[in-house]
């Protein structure tokens, strides 16, 4: 697999909590910095907006971005403003932050990362974190950096984001698979856990960037996180990454400890800047790694916002020879591993569940990908094959995009599982059915929302929409964060004199051929706003400016008006249109080659992507790397 004694309120009930609690924290900080008791401190809270949780009608809808999505899978956050999917998310896990093997501290650097147990020691991308330049074309504010800025890369893409759509709540990612390996020294001591925790809130919630190739420096990155995400694969269990630092009798202890830290520093933090920072974690599936590191102790729910149960990867090929489910809700009866092998979701939650952890802080993983095996010769699930089936990325492992359209479709209701099957390769995903069954359950188990793993593996956002639309749909959800798209205005009431699509309205937008003023880039747009664009009719659903009109997003279709023109000169998507953009042209670059040596600045082709060298590098297949030496400089 990818691979807590007193019970903690929901968020949305404990905010009142929290902020009284931070403004004794200002109270008791501004006492201390003028020489008095903290019981003579009369200080006034501070008085900054403090944007809290987010929800999309009640839930949450947490989305990974990966640090090296950028080059070869070529998935840059303006994909998920162009897509709408930045409307359907609450909170993005930027993944993922190091921990030093030396001094047991968040850093970042630009080191590739290593093979063998020693491989993640010292590695980073602060390339493509803070130091990639982007155009105005591949620019989410549609500007281009500037080669003197503090801050570029992915960071002040999230912060360009964060602008238009200021509902989304940026988190840094700790650790992950790859990035756990000292996870359990950090936390061994309270004076080491003190140090890590200080130094990951100075990075990544300051802002205080190393100066590195002329970009960073103090306070570069502020304002760009709002929380901090855990992701420790797995304290107290042997089952992470071979190499990672166990310690099977104190780790539960200690990371119970090392999340209190956090919150203690977060929330003194937070006294002083007036924002409420979160603290969320990955939680694990297999019952015995969550008893291994104690993760359903509610205790660890009166530091944590919230936690996502791994929701995927409960088989795959790694088991060679056995077809199977990776992402089932329900136990699948049929199932012929050991009964301590025998996985689901709902099996996962219940872990949780039993013992009294709020279910509103608990979302479930779902997957932007598939596991998949080859020589496979039956299409039911558990049968024979021969090996992990060839992935773009990774044996045995394959983006949503590559797999929706492979083979045929299977899906069961029973347990909510969904694969392909070409007659060869059999596959289990995540597809749009077992997608909104899931969030059926989210709905009826009253839990906190979903988590995607990870964004890239869906270029035009229609998975995690369908998932979204399901819960904006449903009852309001549990979770009390602050209000941004999760409450329209409801374009369905028929005695709204305002709505477009009142079927009694003389003047409904719907009707073909009457289109509504022209969408304007500069304007602004409030809720319940109408505008044309490229022969539709769209509504507002809330405030936006210079978001294009498109399915998903701010803007919601309300039907075809007037007509168009499918060889208009200036379209610049028209097929015919030689000065087209998304042309991707030729490739100029010579062809890469395993035997060449190439040094920095170097640029190769390689099937159909344009690559520069970021450092020496020969036999590095450009793309295939999550940390490799090569940058994606787009197709050809």
């Amino acid at each position: 697999m990818r691979a807590l004694s007193s019970r903690r309120p929901s968020t949305g009930r404990r905010l009142g909590a929290r902020a009284a609690a931070l403004t004794t924290a200002a109270a008791l900080v501004a006492g201390l910095l003028a020489g008095v008791a903290p019981a003579q401190a009369a200080i006034a809270p501070p008085t900054v907006s403090d944007p809290g949780d987010s929800d999309v009608n009640g839930y949450r809808n947490v989305g990974y971005f990966t640090q090296w999505g950028v080059y070869g899978r070529d998935f840059k956050l303006k994909k998920l403003q162009d897509s709408g999917a930045a409307a359907d998310l609450t909170h993005i896990n930027y993944s993922f932050g190091n921990i030093h093997h030396q001094n047991l501290t968040c850093f970042i650097a630009n080191k590739a990362q290593g093979t063998g147990p020693n491989g993640s020691d010292g590695a980073g991308d602060a390339w493509a974190d803070f130091g990639m330049g982007y155009t105005a074309a591949t620019s989410v504010a549609g500007v281009a950096d500037s080669w003197d800025q503090p801050l570029a890369g992915s960071f002040n893409q999230l912060k360009q984001l964060k602008a238009k759509n200021p509902h989304l709540r940026p988190m840094i990612s700790l650790g992950g698979w790859t990035w756990s390996k000292n996870f359990s020294k950090a936390a061994a001591t309270d004076a080491s856990r003190k140090k890590l925790v200080s130094s990951c809130i100075d990075i990544y919630i300051k802002g205080n960037l190393p100066v590195i190739d002329g970009r960073g420096g103090t306070g570069a990155a502020a304002g760009v996180f709002d929380g901090i995400d855990i992701d420790w694969e797995w304290p107290g269990s042997n089952n992470g990454e071979v190499g990672n630092h166990v310690d099977e009798v104190n780790d539960a202890r200690n990371f119970k400890l090392l999340l209190k830290e956090f919150r203690t520093q977060l929330d003194a933090y937070g006294a002083q800047t007036g924002k409420t920072y979160l603290l969320s974690a990955f939680l694990p599936a297999n019952p015995d790694d969550i008893a291994a590191g104690g993760w359903n102790d509610p205790e660890i729910f009166q530091y944590l916002d919230f936690g996502n149960v791994q929701g995927y990867d409960l088989h795959g090929a790694w088991n060679p020879s056995l077809t199977g489910h990776q992402g089932n809700l329900w136990d699948d009866p049929s199932d012929p591993r050991p009964a301590n092998r025998q996985f689901s979701v709902d099996k996962a939650v219940n872990e949780y569940l039993r013992t009294g952890i709020d279910p509103s802080q608990l979302g479930i993983g779902l997957a932007m990908y598939g596991r998949g095996w080859k020589g496979a010769t039956s299409a039911d699930p558990w049968g024979p094959a021969t090996g992990a089936g060839p992935g773009t990325w990774e044996a045995g492992n394959e983006d949503y995009d590559k797999l929706r359209n492979r083979g045929q479709d299977y899906y069961d209701p029973t347990t909510v599982s969904a694969w392909r099957y070409d007659g060869d390769q059999w596959w289990s995903y995540d597809n749009p059915r077992s997608v909104a069954a899931k969030a059926d359950y989210v709905v009826a188990k009253k839990l906190g929302g979903g988590m995607w793993w990870d964004l890239s593996g869906n270029h035009d956002g229609t998975l995690l929409g369908g998932f979204t639309d399901k819960l904006r749909a449903a009852a309001p959800g549990p979770v009390d964060g602050t209000d941004g798209p999760s409450n329209p205005t409801d374009p369905t009431d028929p005695t709204d004199p305002t709505d477009p699509t009142d079927p009694t309205d003389p003047t409904d937008p719907t009707n073909p051929g009457d289109c509504v003023a022209a969408w304007s880039a500069s304007a602004i747009y409030t809720g319940g706003a109408t505008a044309s664009f490229e022969g539709k009719n769209y509504r507002a659903k809330w405030w936006t400016q210079g978001d294009r009109p498109s399915a998903g997003g701010p803007w919601e279709a309300t039907g075809a008006c007037g007509t168009t023109n499918p060889t208009d000169p200036t379209d610049p998507t028209d097929p015919t249109d030689p000065t087209d953009p998304t042309d991707p042209g030729t490739c100029t670059a010579p062809a890469w080659s395993a035997a060449a040596v190439y040094n920095g600045g170097a640029t190769v082709s390689h099937q159909g992507q344009t690559y520069r060298a970021k450092w020496w590098t020969q036999n590095n297949v450009p793309g295939a790397e999550q940390y490799g030496p090569w940058q994606s400089l787009g197709a050809c």
